[in-house]
């Protein structure tokens, strides 16, 4: 079957977008393949299309929770019912019964958490693997803006699955981290397609307002702007507080955050993608593999913690191609707050210092340290991306001598948060260049900047009033049952 005629048959589209076709034709020829495609233009299509066309199964690895459960949604919505997400939201009665019928799936989506589980490995070795995917590959990558300690483990899965064809797909990394990516999933020969990480539908702006003008400006921003729009937050706090006083203004607009549950996220999300909600505030925990074609703007409340998390999150905007935009508000010091929360990720030497103490004490090995996860915990107040850090880093370490591993232990965080401190730097001088705001990013990324369009950005010149409400238009879907659909897919979840 001709790539046209499979892409109609399949998905009823009748052309590819930008990157699709060459990566594809990559893996259909059996090559390996890393791609960087800019958010909005159809990732998940690299890899459903091919796994179509390929006999066996596909595992996609997939690191947030939300995003992977909202893939296999969107694939049953369009009647593949043979998708199938194991992560931590399963009971064990689920996860045993999905077990017991693993090879009934074609699209088998697994959490980087469930690959420490030996039983899941086996149970994935005993498949056919046509196609393994590594979604948001930058996570693998200590350079990536979103390190995931759990990535690392992925090339000794794909060895254990006797190295099947593998893609891994992102939309920002830089040449260090694709570098990365290659180096942990060990990959021996590979296709690299790497795309320009610009989108020229998305006008970029940077205002510079006092703390006090904060909040108003928002006001003036949401009350002006066609929607609908997102609102990043880094404070849950102050997401909720600003959700609650924008309905006050009479806003359709709810938080979300890392903070509520699953079946609120759900909810949120629904509301959003079919217009009950105009606005969401939210944090990072919102934006991934959200697929809402019409938002319109992005505001930024707090200054992102890098370059790349920012495209990732201003790349919900726009994604039907129709002119967007992307403000970001700066307060002078914000950049305060953004050290506070990348030492706050990470693990400081007081709590190594009691983790050691705490083994000692207790006379606990190394080599499973795992076991004695509560008391650790508990004694070391450790976060749970700052437990993560800890028990990948140690469970990585051949040497076993208590130590030797915190004196590398030490080195290590101090060089995680360096890293993070050189990508605040890099924002805070994004914000303070006077140039062209989109020829800076396109540097970053080691692209040739050649720009020519209208409303580029604040600093080439950007007309917000091209982006003012159409007050003749209203795109709320007044059938749109939020209940119903609530219900189906929580029901879905459990078949």
């Amino acid at each position: 079957m001709e790539l046209e005629q499979a892409l109609h048959h399949y998905f009823q589209f009748n052309s590819f977008r930008k990157g699709q076709r060459e990566v594809i034709e990559s893996v259909l020829r059996g090559q390996d393949t890393i791609a960087m495609l800019p958010t909005g233009t159809g990732k998940s299509l690299c890899y459903q299309l091919p796994g179509y066309m390929l006999n066996g199964k596909v595992i996609i690895i997939s690191p947030l929770l939300s995003l992977m459960q909202d893939q296999v949604e969107q694939m049953k919505a369009l009647g593949e019912k043979r998708a199938v997400a194991i992560n931590s939201f399963l009971t064990p009665f689920e996860k045993k019964q999905i077990l017991k019928q693993l090879n009934s799936y074609k699209f088998i989506f697994v959490s980087p958490e469930m690959l420490r589980t030996e039983l899941i490995v086996n149970k994935l070795r005993e498949l056919k693997v046509a196609l393994l995917v590594i979604d948001e590959a930058h996570c693998i990558s200590q350079w990536g803006y979103d390190f995931r300690p759990d990535y690392l483990k992925i090339g000794e899965v794909r060895e254990a699955l006797n190295s099947p064809l593998t893609i891994a797909l992102t939309a920002t990394a830089t040449e260090e981290v694709r570098k990365d990516i290659a180096k942990y999933l060990k990959l021996e020969n590979w296709k690299e397609f790497v795309f320009s990480v610009d989108r020229p539908e998305i006008s970029i702006g940077v205002e510079i307002v006092g703390q006090q003008e904060k909040q108003k400006r928002i006001f003036e921003l949401v009350e002006n702007l066609e929607g609908p729009g997102i609102i990043y937050f880094s404070s849950k706090k102050i997401a909720e507080q600003m959700a609650s006083k924008l309905r006050g203004r009479g806003e359709q607009v709810m938080a979300y955050h890392g903070g509520i549950d699953q079946e609120a996220r759900i909810l949120i999300q629904q509301q959003f993608i079919h217009g009950q909600l105009n606005i969401v505030c939210a944090t990072s925990a919102f934006g991934m593999g959200i697929n809402k074609e019409n938002v319109r703007y992005i505001i930024h409340y707090h200054m992102p913690l890098q370059l790349e998390s920012y495209l990732q999150e201003i790349g919900r905007a726009g994604r039907d191609g129709k002119n967007s935009l992307a403000v970001l508000l700066y307060t002078p010091g914000d950049e305060q707050l953004s050290i506070q929360l990348a030492e706050g990720e990470i693990p400081d030497k007081e709590q190594i210092n009691m983790l050691f103490n705490v083994i000692q004490h207790h006379q606990l090995s190394l080599m499973n340290i795992t076991e004695n996860e509560d008391l650790l915990i508990r004694s070391c107040g450790f976060s749970e991306t700052q437990w993560r850090i800890v028990a990948n880093y140690i469970a990585s370490r051949e040497r076993v001598n208590p130590s030797d591993v915190k004196e590398e232990f030490y080195h290590y965080i101090t060089d995680r948060l360096r890293i993070k401190k050189e990508k605040i730097a890099m924002v805070l001088e994004y914000l303070q260049h006077r140039g062209c705001k989109r020829t800076f990013i396109l540097n970053y990324f080691k692209e040739k900047a050649s720009v020519d369009k209208v409303n580029c950005c604040s600093s080439c010149g950007l007309n917000l009033s091209d982006f003012r409400k159409n007050t003749g238009l209203n795109n709320t879907n007044k059938n749109f049952n939020w209940k119903q659909e609530l219900a189906t897919m929580l029901l879905s979840r459990r078949l």
